[in-house]
């Protein structure tokens, strides 16, 4: 049976109602998976003008779900009536909005942790939102680790020609040096290698970046390269892993982008998300690694800008979905 995959609405104000619109309304979509959206009926309703095609939106119950079969023109939703569009505006930054956003989150999981649902797509949240709510919010990646039980998860940003995982993530840059430890490096290149093995790879190739200016140059310009990464990369090596570096970031990605690795393994969050969104922004998928579920989202954020005006970009959220889809599919293959 086709994977059924769980879409978070994201923030009600935001632009993430509006780009499921948009991506289910591609038939590659139910040709992959069974899309269940876990929202608002009403702010669904509401976006539905900014389809490409007529739709129609059918309310599921949980119970029936592991019988679903998806049909094009047809959005199944799991409606949380928590987001009543009547009181919330596009553009808001808004508490109500926050604490909604969390709960589809939360649902999700919980869902796919029990096996109903086979992977979930998130849709996009504004921290600010949540964190007016009263919920401390870093990331998804960290509240994804904490519902599922999960000391740390790795993030990655997943396009066509580049796949890039992060050994840390929100952290302010200042803090970055210290979390550079042996451990972690080879946690993340451990979750790269096996993440890329789910999307198809068979024998990934890794790259692993380099902190400091020139990979640094011999401990001239800082020790990590020597106390951290480089112990790191020769234990997984050891592991049978094909890794390479520590390489300068500042050629490595021109390196990636020509296909000389499947993967890149980057030191903190701007390293290796400023080049993967400049080469490929729309079709560039956030993938969380070391989960116990499949667990994909946009590469973008709320667009409180834009929101309601009818001009976001579906491709994302088509992208994130289908990447879910395929993830889930191999990983099946892969235990059966």
């Amino acid at each position: 049976m086709k994977p059924k995959v769980g879409i978070t609405m994201g923030d009600p104000c935001g632009i993430g109602p509006e780009v499921i619109v948009k991506a289910l309304c591609r038939d590659e979509i139910y040709e992959a998976c069974v899309p269940i959206v876990i929202g608002d009926l009403r702010v669904m309703e509401r976006d539905l003008r900014f389809a490409d095609k007529p739709l129609k939106l059918t309310v599921v119950e949980e119970k029936e779900i592991p019988a679903l079969e998806g049909r094009s023109g047809e959005i199944f939703i799991l409606d949380l009536s928590n987001a009543d569009p009547s009181i919330l505006r596009y553009g808001e930054l808004s508490p109500l909005a926050g604490a909604a956003a969390v709960e589809y989150i939360e649902r999700a999981v919980e869902l796919a942790m029990r096996g109903v649902l086979d992977a979930v797509t998130t849709g996009p949240v504004n921290k600010a939102a949540i964190n007016l709510a009263g919920k401390k919010f870093t990331g998804h990646t960290e509240l994804l680790a904490e519902l599922t039980g999960v000391e740390e998860a790795t993030m990655m940003l997943a396009g066509e020609k580049l796949r890039v995982s992060f050994v840390t993530t929100h952290l302010p840059l200042k803090e970055v040096p210290r979390m550079i430890t042996e451990g972690r490096v080879l946690l993340t290149v451990r979750r790269t290698d096996e993440g890329l093995r789910m999307m198809g790879f068979e024998r990934p190739s890794i790259a692993v970046a380099a902190l400091n200016p020139h990979a640094g140059e011999g401990g001239v310009f800082g020790r990590e390269e020597i106390e951290a990464i480089e112990p790191a990369i020769k234990r997984a090596r050891d592991e049978g892993i094909d890794v390479e570096g520590p390489f300068p970031a500042d050629t490595l990605f021109f390196r990636a982008v020509r296909g000389e690795w499947d993967g890149v393994v980057a030191m903190y969050h701007d390293q290796g998300g400023i080049p993967i969104k400049t080469v490929e922004f729309r079709e560039t998928v956030n993938i969380t690694l070391g989960l116990p579920i499949v667990r994909t989202s946009v590469g973008h954020g709320t667009a409180f800008d834009i929101a309601g005006k009818g001009v976001a970009d579906g491709s994302n959220m088509a992208a994130a979905v289908l990447m879910a889809a395929r993830l889930a599919s191999n990983k099946v293959n892969r235990l059966s």
